[in-house]
């Protein structure tokens, strides 16, 4: 199909980009946010979004990037997943972030789509948001009451639905730097650039062969990425045996609401939270499956 007709208006700042909403607010439109349009494009397409005006942020240089801040990562909302996916600064002090940004879809998504875009789009089964909560990143957002920032605890609210006011834009993710920790993001599809049915996102820290501390979060097991806090429990103070955290893992899927669809019902998805759970915490630490 072919989206109705909008006006639209690519702003060069962010305070222009702002003055564009709250016009458009004033005046009762509905307006819409373009990042990477990997998601929004489709459903106006399909006129499942019907805006009056779109704001495009791909001409504003200052929401994209990645700065060192010393003991933190702050990455710009516009950056694109291939970057993230590929950043040294990324890989070297958050590399679940980037572990995860290499799954997301396809190249020509990576290279179009942006971090801010998927994490405010906040689709459950999208892969962004469980490593950030795992991250305990900050989402700092700007609107016409000035700048605030919201932790990743409290920004997913709901089905596609975030902590971002009328008027507001995210600007950039902050995550703090993980050195000496290890992390894996595992996934299962039915086929290749698949949505996740499930996906798990360990980071983990280890001293003397023990586990001492541990953050699991999960893809697509509730209406907003979940931490297995059980499970997290369970793994602090665990060995670093294959035996042990297969165990630990075993109540990935506790607190969990998974839904029912034609790609598994949600015990079948609880059964995945547990596996998927076990192989990357395994892969966060250096060990396989097959491995004691």
């Amino acid at each position: 199909m072919i989206p109705s007709a909008f006006d639209y208006a690519a702003p060069t700042t962010v305070a222009e980009a702002l003055s564009l909403l709250a016009a458009a607010d004033s005046a009762g439109d509905d307006v819409k946010v373009l990042a990477g349009g990997q998601s929004l494009i489709p459903v106006m397409k399909l006129r499942m979004a019907d805006p009056s005006m779109v704001v495009d942020l791909g001409r504003i240089p200052s929401l994209s990037g990645v700065t060192d801040d010393g003991g933190s990562l702050t990455i710009g909302a516009m950056t694109p997943h291939h970057v993230v996916a590929t950043d040294p600064m990324i890989a070297s002090y958050a590399p679940l972030l980037a572990q995860a940004a290499a799954t997301v879809a396809d190249p020509q998504v990576r290279h179009r789509g942006t971090i801010g875009g998927a994490l405010v789009h906040a689709d459950p089964a999208g892969d962004m948001p469980a490593p950030i909560l795992a991250l305990e990143g900050v989402f700092n957002l700007q609107g016409p009451g000035g700048t605030r920032s919201v932790k990743a605890a409290d920004f997913f609210q709901g089905y596609f639905t975030t902590a971002v006011e009328e008027g507001e834009i995210l600007t950039s993710i902050t995550v703090p730097k993980y050195t000496g920790w290890g992390s894996h993001y595992e996934k299962f599809t039915r086929v290749a650039q698949q949505w996740s049915i499930v996906a798990a996102a360990a980071l983990v820290r280890v001293e003397a062969g023990v586990i001492v501390e541990a953050r699991l979060g999960l893809t697509n097991m509730a209406s907003t990425p979940l931490r297995a806090t059980s499970t997290e429990a369970a793994l602090a103070g665990c060995a670093v045996e294959t035996s042990a955290i297969a165990a630990a893992c075993t109540n990935a899927a506790d607190g969990t609401d998974p839904a029912s669809d034609l790609n598994g019902d949600a015990a079948y998805r609880r059964h995945l939270a547990t596996v998927l759970a076990k192989r990357a915490v395994l892969a966060a630490v250096g060990l396989s499956e097959e491995r004691g």
